[in-house]
């Protein structure tokens, strides 16, 4: 099943984020897709706020990984340079440490990610409002999506 959330302003987005982060559970995996400037670390800020992080979340594209302390830890990912990289960097190793992982342009490593995840696709409108359309697979990410949207 496919969710279609629309969010009216980067508020909206982070709130739709916090309201995901109130049922986090331990190696959440939450894979994020769209253009340039679509809300991806928007979404991304909305969750390190609901575990109680406090740092400035930017966008790890040059870092690849980073990693902060909260109620849970974040492991946020940017993959958009990544294209060109055929090496293993031990992504996966991050799918089972009992965090919680969110990656940037998550379709580059495809064929890497869990089968159970939630995969949110978000969709420019104009400048304040996305489209997000959220899938879960496996039933942990279904019963989040129900007890959320």
């Amino acid at each position: 099943m496919e969710y279609k959330i629309t969010t009216h302003n980067e508020e909206e987005t982070m709130e739709l984020a916090e309201n995901f982060e109130s049922e986090k559970f331990p190696n959440m995996i939450i894979c994020l897709q769209g253009d340039l400037g679509s809300g991806k670390t928007i979404f991304t800020k909305g969750i390190a706020k609901a575990i109680g992080i406090d740092e400035n979340i930017t966008s790890p594209t040059f870092n690849i990984i980073k990693e902060y302390d909260g109620e849970l830890p974040l492991y946020h990912m940017d993959l958009y340079r990544l294209e060109e990289v055929t090496t293993d960097i031990g992504i996966e190793d991050y799918f089972t440490k009992n965090g919680v992982v969110v990656i940037e342009w998550a379709d580059i490593i495809k064929d890497k990610l869990p089968e159970e995840r939630l995969d949110i696709n978000i969709k420019i409108v104009n400048d304040e409002v996305r489209i997000l359309y959220i899938t879960p697979h496996g039933k942990q990410y279904e019963d989040l999506c129900e007890a959320v949207l």
